[in-house]
């Protein structure tokens, strides 16, 4: 009888193994008893190293974010290897994978950010107190050292750390960027030709010409955003000013916490985890650089300018209003495309790909117009939509920016899904 039941157990254990392989839930392994809380806890020593919401430089901070979860992801692919690797080739299956992982971030972390070393000293030494002492965790953190120094050589030589203040060039044309105050500066005109993570070249996806400003679609937009997007706006309800303040944080920092409320709600493994972040931190980091080759290539005005010098546009349905100022501050850097809009639909594309596109979420941010508020969307794409809207509302994109630049995210997004860390065969 013993030995019949045993067969019976054995039998649907198998049908079940099968059954999950079939329905695309993850295969056990022997990362399936451990938590993915240790991603995003990295994930939030990362936001922290870099200065939390007081930083300002968000190209960097993308960039640190994508090296920080590809060495993660390499150090835990290569103690049970399931996914393409990025940049670190070998394999470990004895290295415990909470030390390799935590060891892995640690290395980008302080290599990047030397100043934020004691913080980041002091987290290590808490992840690293779970692990028992023995081989694995010792060589689980060298794994991590090894992952960490791979995706760091790759990188040693791309000029991210430029000085990012840069005087303006252009001839006052109408049409052509002008610095929009308080900022006298153009920010990091650089990072057009930076090397990207996912994509093959910065100018891959780059946008078409934007509209003429004798266009249709011109005169429309620039109409739209100088009533809606107006600091004192009539025109514009309190729901629409509460969405222009809430997504006005740096996308690559929305986003990511979308990614942990995500990751955590849906209850990932460890490597999925992992490799989520990867690749949404991967193509934000390749939607700015793909975004700013576009914006320099084409060097296209803000509404701010375009308004207070539509006298000057040659277009006689545009009227210009000399003291026009925007609801938020614009950032240092050119209208065409909107790459907070082109960060959200990249994100939104690769979670979508990853998770399905109907998983719903709720979120706050540090912007919101109401402290500690949340808001709370269907699918990812319903939120990039309203990332998008929020860059109107505000006054500081035109809407075909903000459309282009979504199209941009998108094909960011699916070129990142489809050609890096895919399930091996």
């Amino acid at each position: 009888m013993k030995h019949i039941l045993v067969l019976i157990t054995l039998s649907l254990l198998s049908a079940w193994q099968i059954s999950c392989k079939d329905n695309g839930a993850e295969p056990v392994n022997d990362l399936e008893q451990y938590s993915n809380q240790i991603i995003l806890d990295w994930n939030l020593r990362a936001y922290e190293a870099m200065g939390g919401t007081s930083y300002q430089h968000s190209l960097l901070a993308a960039r640190i974010n994508a090296m920080t979860h590809i060495a993660m992801h390499d150090a835990l692919n290569a103690v049970a290897p399931r996914y393409q690797t990025y940049a670190f080739h070998q394999k470990n299956s004895e290295a415990d994978p909470i030390a390799a992982a935590a060891t892995a971030a640690y290395e980008v972390l302080v290599n990047q950010l030397p100043t934020a070393k004691p913080m980041l000293d002091s987290c290590l030494a808490v992840s690293l107190a779970s692990v028992p002492e023995g081989s694995a965790k010792t060589q689980g953190i060298e794994v991590g050292k090894k992952a960490a120094a791979a995706i760091i050589g790759l990188r040693q030589n791309d000029g991210a750390f430029q000085d990012p203040i840069s005087v303006p060039a252009g001839t006052g044309q109408p049409g052509e960027y002008h610095v929009v105050p308080p900022f006298d500066f153009v920010f990091a005109p650089f990072w057009k030709t930076m090397q990207p993570f996912s994509l093959q070249k910065p100018e891959q996806f780059r946008n078409p010409q934007q509209p003429a400003l004798m266009s249709q679609t011109y005169t429309e937009d620039f109409k739209e955003v100088k009533r809606i997007g107006q600091k004192d706006s009539q025109y514009r309800s309190t729901e629409q000013t509460a969405i222009a303040m809430f997504w006005y944080e740096f996308s690559e920092a929305g986003w990511n916490r979308v990614v942990r409320v995500a990751a955590n709600d849906k209850k990932l493994g460890l490597l999925a985890t992992a490799r989520l972040f990867a690749l949404v931190d991967m193509a934000l980091a390749d939607a700015y650089t793909a975004g700013w080759d576009s914006k320099f290539h084409y060097n296209f005005w803000r509404p701010f300018t375009a308004i207070r010098s539509a006298d000057l546009d040659n277009n006689a349905n545009t009227e210009s209003d000399p003291n026009w100022e925007s609801l938020m501050p614009t950032p240092p850097v050119q209208d065409y495309p909107s790459t907070h809009s082109a960060l959200g639909n990249a994100a939104a594309t690769v979670l979508t790909a990853i998770l399905g596109d109907n998983v719903g979420f709720t979120m706050t941010s540090p912007t919101a117009q109401v402290p500690g508020s949340t808001r709370s969307f269907y699918n990812f794409l319903q939120a990039a939509d309203e990332n998008a809207e929020s860059r109107v509302l505000a006054g500081i994109h035109f809407r075909f920016s903000c459309e282009k630049g979504q199209e941009m995210g998108n094909n960011v997004g699916k070129w990142t899904v489809e050609n890096h860390m895919k399930p091996l065969e």
